[in-house]
């Protein structure tokens, strides 16, 4: 990596967070719902997702319709995804072209997605 400009990033958003290891971050900031959100460098792909919660025991095809619904009409950034278990919310940018603000911008979709379908998505819980 030529530079690290993730770590660059994340230092001018002032959100609290630690690198767990070579290439990969997680954001410790609550208080903007950003709790355990990972960033991964892959070269060239930069992976940004967040669980939003486990996958319930019973298959509900009500919740993933709405997870669909909401990827189509309210998240600006990212969708969401099932990872094993998990729905997450999850979104890559290319590592050389990517700027502060399309960066932030993508955290910014996943702490308003966060606090406003966290009370709808836990009605399938």
């Amino acid at each position: 990596m030529k530079d690290n400009k993730i770590e660059q990033y994340l230092i001018k958003s002032m959100y609290s967070f630690e690198e767990v290891e070579k290439h990969i971050w997680t954001i410790n900031d609550g208080t903007n719902n950003l709790e355990g959100t990972a960033i991964v460098y892959t070269d060239p792909i930069v992976t940004i997702q967040v669980a939003v919660m486990a996958v319930p025991d019973s298959d509900n095809p009500e919740l993933y319709a709405k997870l669909l619904e909401l990827n189509a009409r309210d998240v600006v950034h990212g969708a969401y995804a099932l990872d094993h278990n998990q729905i997450i919310l999850i979104d890559t940018l290319e590592y050389n072209t990517m700027d502060f603000e399309e960066f932030i911008a993508v955290l910014d979709s996943f702490s308003l997605a966060l606090t406003q379908h966290y009370p709808v998505l836990l009605e399938y819980r």
